[in-house]
Protein backbone atom coordinates (compact mmCIF):
# COMPACT_ATOMS: atom_id res chain seq x y z
CA UNK A 1 0.00 0.00 0.00
CA UNK A 2 1.86 2.89 -0.97
CA UNK A 3 1.51 4.85 2.67
CA UNK A 4 -0.03 8.37 2.77
CA UNK A 5 -1.37 8.75 6.74
CA UNK A 6 -3.66 11.48 5.98
CA UNK A 7 -5.26 9.50 3.63
CA UNK A 8 -4.93 5.98 5.24
CA UNK A 9 -6.73 6.89 8.47
CA UNK A 10 -10.23 8.76 6.66
CA UNK A 11 -10.20 5.77 4.44
CA UNK A 12 -10.18 3.29 7.38
CA UNK A 13 -12.76 5.50 9.33
CA UNK A 14 -15.25 5.57 6.09
CA UNK A 15 -14.88 1.44 5.85
CA UNK A 16 -15.41 0.96 9.38
CA UNK A 17 -18.46 3.06 9.78
CA UNK A 18 -19.65 1.88 6.69
CA UNK A 19 -19.17 -1.91 8.03
CA UNK A 20 -20.80 -1.12 11.09
CA UNK A 21 -23.95 0.39 9.49
CA UNK A 22 -24.44 -2.27 6.78
CA UNK A 23 -24.22 -4.84 9.73
CA UNK A 24 -26.50 -2.93 12.22
CA UNK A 25 -28.94 -2.58 8.50
CA UNK A 26 -28.39 -5.96 7.76
CA UNK A 27 -29.60 -7.32 11.48
CA UNK A 28 -32.35 -4.79 11.63
CA UNK A 29 -33.74 -6.38 8.47
CA UNK A 30 -33.26 -9.91 9.41
CA UNK A 31 -34.67 -9.14 13.00
CA UNK A 32 -37.94 -7.66 11.23
CA UNK A 33 -37.94 -10.72 8.54
CA UNK A 34 -38.12 -13.17 11.32
CA UNK A 35 -40.21 -11.67 13.66
CA UNK A 36 -42.76 -10.00 11.76
CA UNK A 37 -44.12 -8.32 15.58
CA UNK A 38 -41.07 -5.73 15.01
CA UNK A 39 -42.67 -4.24 11.55
CA UNK A 40 -42.31 -1.49 9.82
CA UNK A 41 -39.94 -0.12 13.03
CA UNK A 42 -36.87 -1.74 11.23
CA UNK A 43 -37.68 -2.80 8.07
CA UNK A 44 -39.18 -1.14 4.99
CA UNK A 45 -42.30 -1.79 3.99
CA UNK A 46 -42.95 -5.36 2.04
CA UNK A 47 -44.66 -3.80 -0.53
CA UNK A 48 -41.25 -2.52 -1.53
CA UNK A 49 -40.44 -5.76 -2.48
CA UNK A 50 -43.70 -6.35 -5.23
CA UNK A 51 -41.42 -6.91 -8.47
CA UNK A 52 -38.04 -8.06 -6.59
CA UNK A 53 -36.54 -11.84 -6.28
CA UNK A 54 -37.50 -11.70 -2.76
CA UNK A 55 -40.16 -12.46 -0.60
CA UNK A 56 -39.07 -10.45 2.44
CA UNK A 57 -36.36 -8.95 3.62
CA UNK A 58 -34.11 -11.91 5.62
CA UNK A 59 -31.63 -12.74 2.22
CA UNK A 60 -31.44 -8.69 1.41
CA UNK A 61 -30.14 -8.54 5.43
CA UNK A 62 -27.96 -11.69 5.13
CA UNK A 63 -26.26 -9.76 1.86
CA UNK A 64 -26.01 -6.62 3.53
CA UNK A 65 -24.54 -7.96 6.96
CA UNK A 66 -22.51 -10.85 5.49
CA UNK A 67 -21.29 -9.68 2.42
CA UNK A 68 -21.09 -5.79 2.43
CA UNK A 69 -20.95 -5.55 6.00
CA UNK A 70 -17.90 -8.34 5.92
CA UNK A 71 -15.89 -6.91 2.83
CA UNK A 72 -15.69 -3.60 4.81
CA UNK A 73 -14.74 -4.67 8.04
CA UNK A 74 -12.08 -6.87 6.05
CA UNK A 75 -10.90 -3.82 3.99
CA UNK A 76 -10.78 -2.01 7.49
CA UNK A 77 -8.54 -4.43 8.99
CA UNK A 78 -6.63 -4.66 6.30
CA UNK A 79 -6.03 -0.66 5.66
CA UNK A 80 -5.49 -0.05 9.23
CA UNK A 81 -2.34 -3.44 9.49
CA UNK A 82 -1.08 -1.63 6.06
CA UNK A 83 -1.41 -5.22 4.36
CA UNK A 84 -0.35 -5.46 1.01
CA UNK A 85 -3.80 -5.46 -1.16
CA UNK A 86 -5.41 -2.93 1.31
CA UNK A 87 -6.33 -0.81 -1.62
CA UNK A 88 -7.38 -3.81 -3.99
CA UNK A 89 -9.53 -4.70 -0.76
CA UNK A 90 -11.18 -1.05 -0.22
CA UNK A 91 -11.41 -0.55 -3.83
CA UNK A 92 -13.29 -3.82 -3.86
CA UNK A 93 -15.61 -3.03 -0.91
CA UNK A 94 -16.23 0.85 -2.60
CA UNK A 95 -17.84 -1.04 -5.90
CA UNK A 96 -19.64 -3.71 -3.83
CA UNK A 97 -21.30 -0.63 -1.99
CA UNK A 98 -22.08 0.99 -5.67
CA UNK A 99 -23.57 -2.15 -6.97
CA UNK A 100 -25.62 -2.80 -4.10
CA UNK A 101 -27.11 0.67 -4.61
CA UNK A 102 -27.80 0.45 -8.08
CA UNK A 103 -29.98 -2.89 -7.57
CA UNK A 104 -31.22 -1.87 -4.66
CA UNK A 105 -33.19 1.46 -6.71
CA UNK A 106 -34.24 -1.15 -9.60
CA UNK A 107 -36.73 -2.43 -6.74
CA UNK A 108 -37.06 0.72 -4.26
CA UNK A 109 -37.69 4.07 -4.21
CA UNK A 110 -35.05 6.66 -4.22
CA UNK A 111 -33.93 7.75 0.02
CA UNK A 112 -31.60 10.15 0.48
CA UNK A 113 -29.40 7.06 2.33
CA UNK A 114 -28.99 5.74 -0.79
CA UNK A 115 -27.12 8.57 -2.04
CA UNK A 116 -25.56 8.46 1.07
CA UNK A 117 -23.96 5.54 0.52
CA UNK A 118 -23.31 5.21 -2.88
CA UNK A 119 -21.21 8.89 -2.07
CA UNK A 120 -19.41 6.74 0.79
CA UNK A 121 -18.51 4.09 -1.87
CA UNK A 122 -17.43 6.59 -4.52
CA UNK A 123 -15.53 8.23 -1.34
CA UNK A 124 -13.49 4.80 -0.74
CA UNK A 125 -12.83 4.34 -4.09
CA UNK A 126 -11.45 8.11 -4.30
CA UNK A 127 -9.26 7.92 -1.32
CA UNK A 128 -7.68 4.71 -2.34
CA UNK A 129 -7.00 6.47 -5.98
CA UNK A 130 -5.43 9.30 -4.07
CA UNK A 131 -3.89 7.23 -1.96
CA UNK A 132 -1.89 5.36 -5.30
CA UNK A 133 -1.29 8.99 -5.93
CA UNK A 134 -3.24 8.33 -9.52
CA UNK A 135 -5.61 11.34 -8.66
CA UNK A 136 -2.72 13.53 -8.04
CA UNK A 137 -0.95 12.87 -11.23
CA UNK A 138 1.90 10.91 -9.18
CA UNK A 139 2.21 7.34 -10.51
CA UNK A 140 3.20 5.15 -8.05
CA UNK A 141 5.54 2.85 -7.65
CA UNK A 142 3.30 -0.12 -8.00
CA UNK A 143 1.73 1.02 -10.99
CA UNK A 144 4.86 2.27 -12.91
CA UNK A 145 5.61 -0.21 -15.37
Amino acid sequence: MHEHRSIRVPLAVVLGLFSATAFAGGIALIAGSLDPSLGLAITPPPELLEGSPFDSYLLPGIVLAVVLGGMHLVACIMVLRRQPHADLAAVAAGFAALIWIFVQMVFIPFSVLQAVYFAAGLLEIGLVLLQLGVLRGERSPRLAG
